[in-house]
């Protein structure tokens, strides 16, 4: 009688197999993401080293045999130069005064965009629409359509009010002389106003509806709803939209160069840059500027990063 014999056992793989395999699948599923990784090094990061370079020599290009390696004495004359110590308020003024008053706007019109009535899909495009316009074609319309002190909408509406009230001789304001930086600022705000506004809606839109509804049938006014849950809930959402247009406003260019030509006390740093590298020709000190408008938008854009991962945690936790 002949023994039945088992079947032979399955073959174990050892564990460097094993780490073979997955390192394999690791680099199989990341493999179609590789020419769009080498694309974004070629593109973003080289320029950023090559401008690194530069930073580092006293470049002029009108006397190119005079070039020599400075260390980070461009870092120095950069920040003691009182032109560009000016550049830089002015760019924090302007980043201020654009964000919190296009987040005040934006705020207004989510509240009114949340709320249903005819129409809401038509009027919510077109108020969109200012922020699809490109920055340079949108510093052209506040230019000539709007600021234009012969032909502007606006001084042609003090005209028409004035004739309405009876004033013969109204004043007409030349605005962008008058109040240069104010006229950067009212351009910018008419953009980024719909950025926020979506930005907040999606916020209002994400609220607990089960507590809104519990506040009103405690009697709690819309005030009070507002205030103690609406506000707390779109806190994040408020500092991401800070964020987001912080990071650029700090590096607009489009605005400055368009309605004032960095004239009348509006250069910001990134106009200073430019006149530094283009009508000055020294690359060195326009590239170590360039370098520390980078350092301060990563800065900027890592508080961004945290405050949606923070955004995207409380979602998947609910």
């Amino acid at each position: 009688m002949t023994a039945i014999q088992a079947p032979p056992a399955p073959a174990r793989h050892s564990a460097p197999d094993r780490a073979r395999a997955n390192r394999v699948k690791a680099w199989a599923t990341r493999a179609p993401l590789l020419p769009a990784l080498i694309f974004l090094i070629v593109v973003t990061q080289l320029p950023f080293v090559a401008t690194l370079i530069i930073s580092l020599f006293d470049w002029n290009s009108l006397y190119p045999d005079a070039r020599e390696f400075t260390g980070l004495g461009n870092y120095s004359s950069v920040l003691s130069d009182p032109d560009l110590r000016d550049s830089v308020i002015t760019t924090i003024v302007l980043t201020v005064s654009v964000v919190l008053v296009s987040l005040v706007l934006g705020l207004a019109l989510a509240l009114l965009m949340d709320r249903k009535f005819k129409g809401r899909g038509a009027v919510r495009t077109m108020l969109i629409a200012p922020f699809l316009i490109v920055p340079v074609a949108a510093a052209l319309l506040w230019k000539h359509v709007l600021f234009n002190p012969e032909y502007g909408l606006f001084n042609g509406l003090i005209n028409a009010v004035a004739g309405w009230v009876g004033i013969d001789d109204p004043i007409q304001p030349n605005w962008i002389s008058d109040m240069p930086l104010m006229a950067v600022e009212a351009s910018l705000v008419w953009q980024w106003t719909p950025f926020m506004m979506l930005i907040l809606l999606a916020g209002l839109q994400s609220r607990p509806t089960e507590m809104i509804e519990a506040a009103r049938l405690d009697g709690a006014s819309a005030w009070q709803i507002f205030r103690y849950l609406t506000l707390p809930h779109l806190r994040r959402y408020l500092e991401l939209g800070a964020l987001l247009g912080s990071i650029y406003i700090v590096q607009h260019f489009d605005a400055v160069y368009t309605l004032t030509q960095g004239g009348l006390g509006t250069a910001n740093l990134p106009y200073s840059i430019y006149q530094t590298f283009y009508q000055a020709h020294e690359y060195g000190l326009a590239s170590a500027a360039g370098v520390l408008v980078v350092i301060g938008s990563i800065i900027i854009a890592t508080f961004a990063l945290r405050v949606v991962s923070s955004l995207f945690s409380e979602e998947t936790s609910r």
